[in-house]
C-alpha cells in the first residue's frame, strides 16, 4: 500500500542513499563514508498474544529483524506507542515497554526515546538504526541462478496468532510459536559473513511466498519451492483446518497474482505458505556447495537450516511450488 502511495511522489535524490523506498528491501541504507553506512527501519503492530510483556518482546524482535536481514548491526532505537489510556490500565503499557526493553537489552541496542499517541487500539514497535558496511549489504533482489534457498524459522505464526485471539490455540502450540517469534535473528547474520550470500529477506507480513516473490522479481529469476520441505510449527495445520486464517493470506495471494504456479500443492499448504508471519525467519539465497555448512551453523545456534528451494533463470513465472 505504502509503495503504491509513494509511487508518484518526487523526493530529494541523494547519491548516498544506497537502498531507498524505490526498492522492496527490508530497510533503508544511507552511506556515511566508504566504510560505514546507516541502516534504518521501522515496524509496529497490534497485539498478537495475550501477555503484554511477551507482546513487547515480540514487537522488539520483529523491529530488529529488518536490520539483521540486511546484514547490519542495530545500535539504537526509538519506541512507537499507540495506547487507549482511558480504556486500558497503564500497567499494561508498562509491561509492553518492559518486554521491549528486555529484548533490546538482549540485542545490546539502546532505546533512546520514542513517541506515543492516544489511539483506540494498542500498537507498539520501534524505529531501529544500525550500522552496516556499504560493501556488504544483503539485498533481497540479488539471488543468482544455481543458488539454493534456506529458511531459518518455521511458518505458522499468523494462523496461530489468529487462533490465540479466538481462544482456539492450545497453550503448548502458542508457547512454541512465541519462542520462535521472540527469538532474535541476530546469530544468523553473524554466521553468514564467511559465506557467499547472494540475497536475504526476512519472512514477515507478505508470508514466505510474498517475500519470495519480491526476491524473484528483483532478481529477475524463478524461485522453485518444495512444499513438503517447508518447516511448519506443530499445530498450525490443525488450526488452519478449523478456519483460523488471517485475512492477510488472501491479500498475499492477490499480491503475487498470476506470477505463481502451484503444482499439486494442497490448499492447506498454500495457505500456510501465504500466512503472514510476525518476527519470522530469514530466507537466504546462496551457492549450493555452501548450504550444508551454513545450515549446520544455523542449527547449532537454535535456528533451522532447511533447504526448501532453488533459484533458476526466469521462465514464465517468478514462483513455482511443487
Amino acid at each position: 500500500m505504502l509503495q503504491r502511495a509513494l509511487a508518484e511522489i518526487s523526493v530529494y535524490q541523494d547519491s548516498n542513499v544506497l537502498v531507498g523506498f524505490d526498492k522492496a528491501d527490508d530497510a533503508g541504507v544511507y552511506r556515511l563514508d566508504d566504510q560505514t553506512a546507516v541502516v534504518q527501519t521501522v515496524d509496529f503492530f497490534t497485539p498478537i498474544v495475550d501477555d503484554p510483556f511477551t507482546y513487547g518482546q515480540i514487537a522488539a524482535a520483529n523491529s530488529l529483524s529488518d536490520v539483521y536481514a540486511m546484514g547490519g548491526s542495530p545500535r539504537f532505537a526509538l519506541s512507537i506507542v499507540c495506547f487507549p489510556k482511558d480504556k486500558v490500565d497503564e500497567a499494561v503499557l508498562h509491561e509492553i515497554l518492559r518486554g521491549g526493553a528486555e529484548k533490546m537489552k538482549e540485542a545490546r541496542v539502546a532505546v533512546i526515546g520514542g513517541h506515543s499517541v492516544q489511539d483506540q487500539e494498542i500498537k507498539f514497535g520501534y524505529c531501529v538504526t544500525g550500522l552496516i558496511d556499504p560493501g556488504k549489504i544483503y539485498s533481497n533482489s540479488t539471488a543468482k541462478p544455481g543458488d539454493v534457498l534456506l529458511l531459518t524459522k518455521p511458518l505458522g505464526t499468523g494462523i496461530i496468532a489468529t487462533g490465540i485471539k479466538l481462544a482456539k490455540t492450545p497453550p503448548d502450540v502458542a508457547q512454541n510459536a512465541i519462542e520462535w517469534m521472540r527469538k532474535l535473528n541476530a546469530p544468523a547474520p553473524g554466521g553468514m559473513e564467511k559465506f557467499h550470500i547472494h540475497s536475504v529477506t526476512d519472512v514477515t507480513g507478505y508470508g514466505l511466498i510474498g517475500h519470495a516473490f519480491e526476491m524473484a522479481q528483483g532478481s529477475d529469476a524463478t524461485l522453485t519451492f518444495s512444499a513438503a520441505k517447508v518447516p511448519v510449527i506443530e499445530g498450525t495445520e490443525e488450526l488452519a483446518k478449523q478456519g483460523m486464517l488471517p485475512g492477510g493470506i488472501e491479500s498475499n495471494r492477490r499480491f503475487v497474482g498470476e506470477s505463481i504456479v502451484w503444482k499439486g500443492v494442497s490448499s492447506l499448504r498454500q495457505q500456510i505458505m501465504l500466512d503472514p508471519q510476525t518476527s519470522g525467519g530469514l530466507l537466504i539465497s546462496l551457492p549450493e556447495e555452501e548450504a550444508g555448512q551454513l545450515a549446520a551453523e544455523l542449527e547449532a545456534t537454535g535456528f533451522l537450516g532447511e533447504l526448501i528451494g532453488r533459484v533458476s533463470d526466469f521462465k514464465e513465472v517468478h514462483i513455482r511450488v511443487e
